[in-house]
């Protein structure tokens, strides 16, 4: 098995990793990413003037309903029973930005880390179907795991290095 490497056997195969002997603790994941985009979609956004909706409320599901799908889409993730998701949005007018924060939360023997930044990969590209009539230049950006909390590793801190 490579180093530092859970998802291989000792042949090198693709595999799921055995959870069967972990304890069940809590379990909590946080990510963030932002959408960089015009004036005209934050104003629209703002006064909930695009035609496909209120934006931020259909981001929020999606975000929502994608975590509860990561191991539909992510081929090594475990399924899981979430005990709580949020998605919430921080919009920042001078740098035409809107930044997504997405927290999971769980009683289980695996983290959450892949479900947070699945929502939060989901509620922006929710964004940016929404508002690609308008300006089709928006730019994901700057997705990572904020911090997690629970299980045999220490909690992680996202530091910003590199």
């Amino acid at each position: 098995m490579a180093q530092g490497f859970t998802h291989f056997d000792e042949k090198g195969n693709a595999v799921m990793v055995d959870v069967t002997d972990k304890s069940v603790t809590a379990r909590t994941a946080v990510a963030e990413g932002t959408i960089l985009c015009s004036e005209a979609i934050i104003e629209a956004v703002l006064s909930q003037n695009i035609k496909k909706g209120d934006v931020l409320g259909v981001a929020r599901v999606a975000g929502i309903m994608a975590v509860k799908q990561t191991s539909q889409l992510i081929p090594m993730c475990h399924p899981l029973l979430i005990s709580k998701v949020s998605v919430d949005f921080e919009i920042d007018k001078e740098r035409s930005a809107i930044k997504a924060v997405c927290t999971v939360k769980i009683e289980g023997k695996t983290g959450v880390e892949m479900e947070a930044l699945t929502g939060v990969n989901i509620a922006l590209l929710t964004i940016y179907d929404m508002c690609k009539a308008v300006d089709k230049r928006m730019v994901l950006t700057d997705i990572h795991l904020v911090e997690k909390h629970g299980g045999k590793s220490a909690d992680f801190y996202f530091d910003g290095a590199k």
